[in-house]
Order: structure tokens, then sequence, then C-alpha cells
């Protein structure tokens, strides 16, 4: 039977990584993603996560001693943020180009300088073009039911690629919510047997390299490294309709229904529409029904899957409106705009026609994204819409 808890969105993802049983758990504490660490701590002490708890040194160890479990064909889980992600990095960038299908949680969180310990998204947007996947949750009950997915989504044959499940740190890591936790038969039954990294398993009765060097002094050549970065493109494209079918098959066996890519929001006949991403989405949603009840034709797409980015089905569901607003929480220095608005930007390039959109950056630093500011994001790309020229990004918070 399901049980019915109230939890923090930490708590949340750390029985979402108990249900998928993982066989080992590394992981390092860093604010605002410490409770979820001590959860799962909890968990394997009171015997409810039969798993191998490694305590190493630092967040680079961290995904390096799962680098090993996974190559051994364990089912591995951690989390992080911000700046244990940047002491992540050099066995993060490796981590999809030997096809790990691992999980880890980002509890997503701005990052120094100046020195800043609440949330924002500019971890994940600083490292989205590494080569993992990345889902958005919007609520702590889609972060409990995410995880399993993202194993299903990783361990897949056709994507064998690591997941980066990310939640708000702060509103939702320390938020506390309802949330229905699945049966474990069920979670056993969407997940199957486990068969992790099948492709390249290390057996001491079966001795192979991992990670060759390619070049031309190798006698390997470039052509070994194309073909590697050619495999990992390919599954990141198979990705998208693997993302479809395990969020419709945890539907069926949940009764509990998430958009995999992207979520259309009273876009059926909208003539502007907001683009939003991670926990301000609820917000956005009720500054978008306060809109309609003024009888203004306003809709909203949320983003589920960032990467890989669904170019397509996002410039189908813009196809029809005269003007897009697009709110982030983090900033894409190079373009001086936000990093979602850069891809949406991509994804209209597709249209036959031209649709105005204009970027929108706010809650950067823990700071709120209220329905007031949404508000004035509607207000604004309804000027857009009326003819008028979007140049510079509209900072939300700049006077609050």
């Amino acid at each position: 039977m399901s049980q019915t808890v109230v939890i923090d969105g930490n708590e949340a993802a750390a029985w979402g990584a108990a249900l998928s049983r993982p066989d080992m758990v590394a992981v390092y504490p860093i604010t605002p993603q410490s409770s979820l660490v001590e959860y799962l701590a909890k968990f394997i002490a009171d015997g409810r996560m039969d798993a191998d708890l490694m305590d190493v040194e630092g967040e680079h160890s961290v995904l390096s001693v799962l680098h090993g479990a996974c190559l051994a064909g364990a089912r591995t889980y951690s989390a992080t943020s911000a700046q244990g992600l940047a002491y992540m990095f050099e066995p993060y960038f490796r981590t999809p180009g030997l096809r790990l299908p691992m999980v880890v949680s980002l509890v997503n969180r701005d990052s120094v300088s100046p020195t800043c310990v609440w949330g924002g998204q500019q971890d994940a947007m600083t490292v989205k073009e590494v080569g993992w996947i990345h889902m958005f949750c919007e609520t702590q009950q889609e972060i409990c039911d995410t995880i399993p997915i993202a194993y299903k989504v990783a361990e897949h044959p056709e994507v064998m690629l690591p997941v980066n499940v990310n939640h708000d740190g702060n509103y939702l890591s320390y938020g506390v919510a309802k949330v229905d936790l699945p049966d474990q038969a069920v979670v056993d039954a969407f997940l199957g047997e486990k068969s992790i990294n099948w492709h390249a398993c290390l057996d001491p009765e079966r001795p192979m390299a991992v990670d060759p060097l390619t070049g031309g002094a190798t006698g390997a050549g470039p052509a070994t490294f194309v073909r590697y970065r050619k495999g990992l493109c390919g599954g990141m494209r198979a990705a998208l309709d693997v993302i479809v079918e395990a969020h419709a098959e945890w539907g069926r066996k949940t009764g509990r229904h998430w958009s995999p890519l992207i979520e259309e929001y009273r876009m059926e006949d909208a003539e502007v529409a907001l683009v939003t991403i991670g926990s301000m989405s609820g917000a956005a949603k009720d500054a978008v029904d306060e809109a309609r009840l003024d009888g203004r034709r306003l809709g909203l797409v949320k983003i589920k899957t960032f990467r890989p980015f669904p170019v397509m089905q996002m410039a189908r569901a813009l196809a029809k409106v005269r003007a897009v607003g697009v709110v982030d929480r983090a900033v894409n220095f190079g373009w001086n705009c936000g990093p979602v608005f850069q891809e949406v930007l991509a994804a209209l390039y597709h249209l036959p026609v031209r649709v105005p959109a204009m970027s929108f950056i706010g809650g950067l630093a823990g700071a709120d994204i209220t329905v007031e500011h949404f508000a004035q994001a509607i207000e604004r790309t309804l000027r857009l819409a009326a003819g008028e020229t979007a140049v510079e990004p509209v900072w939300l918070n700049e006077n609050d």
C-alpha cells in the first residue's frame, strides 16, 4: 500500500532514491542539499535502504567512487549543489562520455561570488552542455516520482546516460508538503530487473580497458573520439522518446501523470505565453489564472526536461502565440539574458513566422518570484505582442 507523508523536498528525493534500490550511495553535504544526505544515512542505518554508504572526503571523490561502482554493475545515487558540483566537475564531465547510467539530484543553488547559499538555478545552467540529461521538478511529489523515472531513462539500452533530477534549493528542499510514497512493489515492477552498465561491466574474469586514450599517437585516431561524441548525441536524441515512455508507464502504474518534456497550461487559445522552469511555475500559473479572469488570453509552458531540449515540442506549443516571455532563475552572461530564454529563441527559429520573445530574470540568491512579479512579466509581454521592442532583460527583483 502507498503511504502518505508530510515531508520536505530533500526527504522526498531521499525516498525516491530509496524506493529505486541503489546498491551504493556516496554523498558529501552542502547547503541546501545537506539534509538529503542525512535522510539517506538514516534510511540506511535504520535498514529501510539496503545500500553501501560511502563516506568520502569531498564531492570529487563522491562521483569518482561511484564511477567504479557503476562500471562494476551497481545502481548508484548521489546529490550535490552549487560549489559541491563545481568541485565534482572533473568526474562529472567524464560520466556521460563513459555512458554511465547514474542518477544525481541537484538541489539548485546560486553560485559564488558574491557569496550565496540560497536558491537559484545557476549551478545546473552552468553545466547544461556537459552531456547529462536534466529534469526539473515543480513540487515535492514530482521530486519523489521523478527519481525512479530517471533510473528508468538512464538505464535504457538506447540511452545509457546520467540524469540530474533538479529541485530548487530552499523553496523545495526545505518546503514541506504532502507526498504520496508509492508502494515498493510498484516501483520494483516499474524499474524491472537491474541491468546497469551492461555494455561495459568490470569483471576480474574479463579484464578490459575503460576510457581509452584517443588520438593520432595511439593509433586510434580522432575518428574514435568522433564516434564516442556522436554516440552520446544519439543517446540524447533517443532519450526524448524514452522519457515520454517512462512517464507514461509511471502514470499507468501509480495514477500520477507528469508532463514528460513540457507542460502546456491554458495554452488552447492563448495569444501570449510565459515559459517557466522549476518551482516558480506554481506562482506563474496563478498569475495566468488572474489574467484570464480579466479576459486576457494567457497561457504558460513549463519545462520539465531541459536536456535534451525538446525543441520541436516547444516550437509547436508556441506556434500560435503573438509574444513569449521567458522567466529564468539564472543568467546567461554571454548573451545578457536568461539561459532558458536563449533555448526558447532557438526553438522559435523553427517556426515559419517570427514570434517576439523577451527575457525576465528573477529569483536569484533565493529571492521570491511572486504572483505580482509574474503579473509584471505578463504586462511587459502583452506590450511586446502589441509591437513594443524588447532589447534588455527585465530583472524582476532589482528593486525588492
